[in-house]
């Protein structure tokens, strides 16, 4: 990492790319994970690869025992500021599998900032205690902060961001891309294909990673689906472009619809109105998906969603073989894995022991 060539406020005005090359390890998982940006295509395919290899390692007892004797002697603080049920106990779940043990933070009401400590104090306190921090916060850039932060301290361990702002949430995107991969895996994979994202895709920062991540796949064609107040910011559009993907942007899902290869589902992200019940006001009746729709989709098509859902996935269609977003929530745990250990090195161990018992 080359942070230290800049202050705080120089590196927060540097483009995205220059940040990745900070933060970067070359092909190999960066040290802090933060933006969806410092992803390529042999670092994704290292990431998934190695998920699959813990997750088929899991299934027995003695492959269980090794998993747990990976990291032992790491220890993992779990900082989540934001209200979180699923990527905080993927995360807790993944720390537990390869053997990190963790404390946590949910409440800053009964921490030392209900004190006045700010969160970059106690950030550095729990970089004194722990080797790891996973870090979820309504704070747009607190994760890039700290990460600079910590990599110019004494104490220089990892920071993965489980979602910061409105801004980026890369850890899902990287379950989402996972999930993807193992639902194409017999169709050629995920070149050649076109994926819908619905919903409030203004503030839906899973899209937003997301968008990036699938960068990194020839011939992808992105759809936008959203009411207009709703719809995908420009910054995105223009990196898209400027990539050469194609994409559309509308408010007709089912025109689309037939067309697709992957839906990507999301609820209206009401916390972040400016004014109370602003997004109430909204008519969102058109971007709902129920039985009928899944009629006019592709046989082979596949539902995901970041969750939680309210009433944009009726549940009669949870019983569609096409509907993944329960195996994608699963899949986040294995990728989580993944992740934190390829963060500490531990890939080749991984590797080693399943080549010699799987």
């Amino acid at each position: 990492m080359q942070t230290t060539d800049y202050n705080w406020e120089e590196f927060k005005n540097l483009s995205m790319p220059e940040k990745v090359v900070c933060f970067s390890r070359g092909d190999s998982t960066p040290f802090h994970t933060l933006f969806s940006q410092q992803f390529n295509r042999t670092n994704l395919d290292h990431l998934c690869s190695l998920a699959t290899q813990i997750r088929t390692i899991a299934k027995t007892r003695n492959g269980m025992n090794f998993l747990r004797g990976l990291l032992p002697h790491k220890r993992a603080m779990l900082y989540f500021t934001q209200p979180s049920s699923r990527t905080f106990l993927s995360f807790l779940s993944a720390c537990q599998i390869i053997g990190l043990n963790v404390g946590e933070v949910r409440d800053t009401a009964i921490s030392s900032e209900y004190k006045g400590e700010t969160r970059e104090d106690s950030i550095r306190t729990f970089s004194s205690y722990f080797d790891i921090i996973i870090m979820r916060s309504r704070q747009k850039g607190l994760a890039e902060h700290m990460a600079w932060t910590l990599s110019n301290s004494e104490r220089p361990i990892p920071i993965i961001n489980a979602g910061s702002g409105q801004d980026q949430h890369p850890t899902q995107a990287l379950l989402d891309i996972y999930t993807l991969k193992r639902s194409f895996e017999r169709r050629g994979g995920l070149r050649d294909k076109t994926v819908m994202f619905v919903g409030d895709l203004a503030r839906g920062r899973t899209v937003r990673s997301l968008s990036d991540l699938l960068l990194n796949y020839n011939n992808i064609r992105l759809v936008f689906i959203a009411p207009e107040p709703m719809q995908i910011s420009e910054d995105v559009c223009n990196s898209l472009s400027s990539h050469g993907v194609d994409w559309i942007a509308s408010s007709d899902m089912h025109k689309y619809l037939p067309e697709v290869d992957a839906i990507y589902m999301t609820r209206i992200q009401d916390e972040w109105d400016v004014v109370k019940g602003e997004s109430a006001k909204i008519d969102t009746s058109r971007f709902k998906i129920g039985l009928d729709e899944m009629r006019i989709c592709k046989p082979d098509a596949i539902l995901m969603h970041p969750l939680p859902r309210r009433d944009e996935i009726a549940k009669e269609v949870d019983h569609d073989p096409r509907a993944m977003y329960w195996r994608q929530m699963r899949n986040g745990m294995w990728i989580r894995a993944a992740l934190i250990a390829s963060t500490f090195d531990c890939a080749e161990r991984v590797n080693e022991f399943y080549r010699e018992n799987i």
